[in-house]
């Protein structure tokens, strides 16, 4: 999975969805889908091992992508790839979206009794 140089704005993050997702049409007829995507992961920075925790709105536009994301059950655990860009464009606004170009459900590994 590779990241095309679009100005150099890719992020690929692993997570589980924080709540449930939901979808809108717009006037326009396109589907958008939002929920919310938690990560938590080791990492390392500077040689030393370091917690990284984040959540992360997630838009999907579009059927194909909006499809997969109606599809989604709290707590699904999903690769999403995509450009940040601002919630909204007021002045002084500067929270992140991760805009979705794609979803990949990851497939866990569930223990049966």
């Amino acid at each position: 999975m590779s990241c095309a140089p679009a100005a150099d704005n890719c992020l690929i993050i692993v997570g589980q969805l924080a709540g449930t997702c939901e979808t809108r049409i717009t006037p326009a007829g396109v589907p958008i889908s939002r929920f919310l995507l938690e990560h938590h992961s080791g990492q390392q920075e500077a040689g030393m091992p370091r917690e990284a925790r984040c959540r992360i709105p997630v838009m999907a536009c579009g059927e194909a992508l909006a499809g997969i994301a109606r599809r989604l059950a709290p707590e699904a655990r999903v690769r999403v790839q995509g450009f940040v860009s601002r919630a909204n464009h007021r002045e002084g606004e500067y929270r992140l979206v991760l805009h979705a170009a794609r979803i990949d459900i990851l497939v866990t590994e569930s223990s049966e009794d």
